[in-house]
């Protein structure tokens, strides 16, 4: 595929995946070599060029309970509920005073109200920890406490942690 490109100018992209331990050393290793050239003298072949990224993955985001796999960080949860909410990649910085606000997008507030070390209710002594007026908010919390008719009165859309953190 390589060798294609450079016959026609192409911009052939492709994606290797490899599930073994190996392919730091090996596998990217031989990628490297075509591109660059390799062998000597007579049996030096001409490198194809091109460039490649290595990465390796991390953590599943759900165990095989399917329930959320805290292990892999709270700044990754909270990226993944963001943008399976918005389709958009969390910018916003996080800041202490507003600890759980992800971020507005399409005047809506996103909120993940999440300790790890503890649930969280989502009632009326807690809705200080919205702290940005929005048309509408979707706010994740353990357990809410509010009724149907607040929640609409507020225009509140609460979503159980962690049922409600869905795969896409």
């Amino acid at each position: 595929m390589l060798n294609l490109n450079k016959k026609d100018s192409g911009n052939r992209k492709f994606i290797l995946v490899e599930m073994e331990d190996y392919a730091e050393d090996i596998t990217a290793e031989r990628v490297r070599r075509v591109m660059r050239g390799y062998g000597e003298d007579k049996n030096a072949v001409a490198g194809t060029g091109g460039a490649f990224d290595y990465y390796e993955l991390g953590e599943p985001m759900f165990d095989k309970d399917k329930n959320l796999n805290e292990n892999i960080g709270e700044e990754k949860i909270r990226e993944y509920i963001y943008y399976t909410e918005t389709k958009q990649h969390l910018e916003r910085e996080r800041t202490e005073a507003a600890k759980y606000l992800l971020d507005t997008y399409n005047a809506t507030g996103y909120y993940f109200y999440y300790e790890r070390d503890r649930l969280t209710t989502l009632g009326v002594d807690t809705l200080h920890i919205v702290t940005e007026r929005a048309e509408q908010y979707v706010i994740y919390a353990d357990v809410c406490t509010l009724s149907k008719a607040d929640m609409a009165a507020k225009n509140i859309v609460f979503k159980k942690i962690p049922r409600d953190i869905k795969r896409f």
